[in-house]
């Protein structure tokens, strides 16, 4: 055992550190600089509309302090991290180097998310329960029971999205047309032909799974970029198609009056012959959204299951090999054609659920409900949560719907920005800023590991590390 006496300290290794030190500090102080520069024809001043009907420039120096000292801080901890990071890189060879075996097994949180999606199941099962008696009444639970709702439809939209780009490696920017065709399938099915929600569902799914064939044919040998662009144009054009053909969808002005969803042909409304009288409770108009809620979390859990499924069977792990290398997954003799489509098409179908259950749920849709800012949120979704992950998908989908509507009810930040903030205005800067911190603390999601389809003799949970992109 060496004496620690007769350890003797690198020469120069303290002006090194010092010389770090003041270059981290220098960093952060010029993106605070920049932040500055940025924030004076942005943030400095605000327009007031003055008692004269003038507009008066009120200055706002102080909220540019906080925003040039929250970027300076945050700098700074990002380098120090980094730092920290690198140094303990530096120490550990990694398991392509090393010459004896390097412990790569999952760390204490890859293991705890093993339960996170049994826990998930828990508190989404009594969160009408704890609405309730946090709120201290069924009528005061609206809007969390409502908020709930609102999270749940991006969750089922992220698991859809997650078989196209998680499992198969198709980046798509038009996901949001399939959740167009489910919701306008099932507004006018139920409006012009007078069709139940029951009977409409499933059809939504399977108009949306056949646009999704219809997009998969032509971007068969796109790749990458290219394949991205024509997903993108695909939405638009969807969008543009509901806004200009008025005789088929209402144009702008959208299709109202859409019937709404019964318990299986037994109305939510006050009469005898309604879902209080036939359960023996006094009428409430939550029982209708509280059905609303176990309803999406059905086919969010069914989206779920289906694609856990299909992962441990040649189809899924097809999806797989495509993501990997197209090229090998051509040489083992997997029709990439086939493997594409059914990944478009089911993909599309849980989007058209989805879309289905927006229509009944709103009782009204337009064009400008499903423009490209919704794609962008849902690909945000499965690529901030993890591609691939299941759980991932869903903690991401919580954290970014959920998260806006959270910062509105702290009081103390209108303390600090002043009484007019609203956190839903500065939503795309919270995405931004989340996709940037993302990239670098966690480049691969926030739960990058999963379970291996296929195990010889002993189920383990894969590091990300260990994977091509922390995909699996």
């Amino acid at each position: 055992m060496a004496n620690p006496a007769n350890t003797v300290a690198a020469p120069g290794a303290p002006d090194r550190a010092a010389t770090d030190m003041a270059a981290i500090v220098k960093d952060a102080a010029l993106f605070a600089l920049v932040t500055f520069g940025l924030c004076i024809p942005i943030v400095a001043f605000r327009t007031d509309l003055s008692q004269t009907s003038s507009l008066d420039l009120v200055p706002r120096w102080g909220l540019v302090a906080i925003l040039c000292g929250l970027v300076f801080v945050g700098r700074l901890a990002q380098r120090l991290v980094l730092a920290n990071r690198d140094a303990r890189r530096a120490l550990t060879p990694s398991p392509a180097q090393a010459t004896e075996a390097v412990h790569a097994e999952p760390n204490a949180s890859q293991k705890i998310s093993g339960y996170a999606l049994p826990a998930f199941l828990g508190v989404t099962l009594a969160f009408p329960l704890l609405a309730v008696l946090g709120t201290g009444g069924l009528g005061e639970s609206r809007y969390w029971i409502d908020l709930g709702i609102l999270i749940l439809t991006y969750v089922m939209l992220g698991w859809g999205l997650n078989i196209v780009v998680g499992l198969a490696g198709l980046l798509d920017l038009g996901y949001v047309a399939f959740y167009a065709v489910g919701a306008y399938s099932y507004a006018l099915l139920s409006t012009v032909f007078g069709l139940s929600f029951w009977v409409c569902l499933p059809l939504a799914g399977l108009f949306a799974g056949l646009w999704g064939m219809v997009l998969g044919f032509p971007v068969l040998r796109l790749r990458g970029d290219y394949l991205a662009i024509v997903t993108l144009a695909f939405g638009e054009i969807i969008r543009l198609v509901l806004i200009n053909w008025t005789d088929f969808s209402g144009g702008a002005a959208g299709i109202s009056s859409i019937p709404r969803a019964t318990f299986f042909g037994v109305p939510f409304t006050a009469d005898e012959d309604g879902f209080a009288a036939m359960v023996g409770l006094d009428f409430s108009p939550m029982h209708r959204v509280i059905f609303l809620y176990y309803l999406i979390l059905t086919l969010a859990l069914i989206t779920n299951g289906v694609t856990l499924r299909l992962r441990r069977l040649p189809i899924g792990r097809a999806w797989e090999a495509l993501r990997e290398d197209e090229i090998a997954c051509r040489s083992l003799g997997i029709n990439t054609t086939n493997t594409k489509l059914t990944a478009f098409a089911l993909g599309a179908m849980f989007g058209g659920f989805a879309g289905s259950f927006f229509a009944v749920r709103q009782g009204f849709v337009s064009p400008e409900s499903f423009n490209f800012l919704e794609s962008a949120i849902i690909l945000a979704i499965v690529v901030l949560g993890g591609m691939g992950s299941q759980i991932g998908v869903a903690v991401a989908a919580v954290a970014m719907v959920g998260g806006p509507e959270l910062l509105r009810n702290l009081g103390f930040l209108k303390a600090v920005f002043g009484d007019g903030f609203d956190p839903s205005e500065y939503r795309l800067l919270l995405f931004g800023l989340a996709m940037v911190v993302m990239m670098i603390w966690r480049p691969r999601g926030l739960i990058s590991e999963r379970s291996p389809s296929i195990v010889l003799k002993e189920r383990k949970r894969i590091s990300g590390s260990l994977v091509k992109e922390g995909h699996g």
